[in-house]
């Protein structure tokens, strides 16, 4: 079965319409990292910079025919320092967003979360995947599935307010947050029951503010309005959730995938609560990802510019 992706392909167009952004690509030294930039710069997302050892992106670019003659290339010796380039192409404000390229994760985000050179700000940084899922109705987004490991609660305050607040930039005006467990009764010896009933609360007091958020709750009580009736859950967000917030990576990475994999599902994935949004895909995803990534940074982008510091809101 074919997915059309008509979900992405919206924030795609939104983001068309707003303008390109400058973007840091960070070590493009293979065929699948290069295309994805240079086809979210043809689509008119992003105007890359393409930052790291000259050889190995040239090299990439006669392996992919990519003709690269027109773009800025920032010299630097190898990955780290690329992404030490990246953060400092930022921070001098040559540059308005970041791109994983062919590079490890950590090395990226060690560079973006130096407390001396990085691009911290007040809010912990996370990461959301924008799932285009076929069987679901609207975008359904998942954090934190790369950053943070086995967050506590108060990193999951701020992953909470993160993934809202971009739901609310992509256009939802109140989502609604389930905080995954794998029950839906408070239980004392599972943490993240008790995480997810001090979240509610936590929302209930203003300290997570601009959603609606329930839990615990399991992954079908969450999305399916049939199994919420068949267990009698009373709740505003279970079977109809916007964001779904998961325990910890690994139950979010698996999750993430297992809708690509097996649910047919189209993805995007940026990193929230830096100074600029981060564009953070898999070297295993395809270029139709790495597009839909620079259409959500950008709308996020587009939208904290108008609204002050990001990573501010909800403090």
């Amino acid at each position: 079965m074919k997915h059309s992706g008509k979900i992405l392909q919206g924030y795609i167009e939104r983001a068309r319409r707003a303008g390109p952004l400058i973007t840091a690509v960070v070590h493009p030294c293979d065929a699948e990292s290069l295309g994805g930039a240079l086809a979210a710069a043809k689509a008119g997302l992003i105007v890359p910079i393409l930052v790291g050892p000259l050889h190995k992106i040239r090299s990439a670019a006669a392996a992919g025919g990519f003709d690269i003659r027109k773009l800025r290339l920032v010299s630097t010796e190898h990955s780290h320092a690329a992404a030490a380039a990246a953060v400092g192409l930022v921070r001098s404000g040559e540059a308005q967003a970041i791109m994983k390229g062919s590079l490890h994760t950590d090395e990226l985000m060690s560079a973006v979360v130096d407390s001396a050179a990085g691009l911290r700000t007040g809010r912990r940084m996370s990461h959301v995947f924008v799932m285009d899922a076929p069987l679901y109705p609207r975008a359904l987004l998942i954090t934190d599935a790369a950053i943070n490991i086995e967050p506590d609660l108060d990193t999951k305050r701020d992953i909470v307010q993160n993934a809202i607040d971009l739901a609310r930039v992509l256009g939802i005006r109140k989502p609604k947050v389930a905080v995954l467990a794998a029950v839906e009764m408070v239980n004392s010896r599972m943490r993240s029951t008790l995480d997810a009933a001090a979240l509610c609360k936590m929302a209930d007091r203003g300290q997570i503010t601009g959603g609606i958020v329930d839990g615990p709750l399991a992954f079908d009580n969450a999305i399916s309005p049939a199994a919420l009736k068949e267990k009698h859950i009373v709740s505003a967000v279970a079977g109809r959730a916007d964001i779904l917030m998961v325990p910890d990576i690994e139950a979010g990475n698996m999750l993430a995938k297992q809708l690509y994999y097996f649910g047919n599902a189209q993805s995007a994935g940026v990193v929230l609560g830096a100074r600029v949004p981060v564009m953070l895909t898999s070297r295993a995803d395809p270029i139709a990802s790495r597009v839909a990534s620079c259409a959500v940074a950008s709308l996020l982008a587009h939208s904290t510019r108008g609204a002050g510091a990001p990573g501010k809101a909800g403090k």
